[in-house]
């Protein structure tokens, strides 16, 4: 039988994306994704809950996420989970688990416009093709 890791999340960005290079040169950016849950307990009363998840996004997704990206900006994240450890500075082996983003997607900001940012650099990309034909 097949395995299946699949996350979906969405959520306000907790703060503005990171990027970096490794050292062979490939980008990654990470960000944090609060999603808050609404319920109402046994006496009615309203509860609030906030999850925040770490997201981490690749090669020129990870330039597209850094670029539109920004804190309180409403997102889609479709991906997997990744667990990996590393070692504090007490000598402490700590463990992080991350989503691993396959899909970004900007939601509307009350605007009532969304913005998928790969369709964004694509139109870009046509528009700079276009602009070089001589006719």
């Amino acid at each position: 039988m097949r395995g299946l890791n699949r996350v979906e999340i969405m959520g306000n960005l907790g703060a503005d994306p990171e990027m970096r290079y490794t050292p062979t040169g490939r980008p990654v950016t990470q960000f944090r994704v609060a999603v808050h849950r609404r319920w109402r307990n046994a006496d009615g009363e309203p509860q609030e809950k906030v999850e925040w998840f770490r997201v981490v996004s690749w090669g020129r997704q990870a330039e597209v996420a850094n670029q539109f990206l920004e804190k309180g900006a409403p997102v889609y994240v479709e991906g997997r989970l990744s667990t990996r450890s590393y070692e504090d500075a007490n000598g402490q082996t700590r463990y992080i688990t991350e989503v691993i983003a396959r899909d970004i997607i900007l939601l509307p900001r009350g605007n009532g416009r969304a913005e998928h940012p790969e369709e964004v650099l694509e139109e870009a990309a046509e528009e700079e093709e276009a602009a070089e034909i001589p006719f």
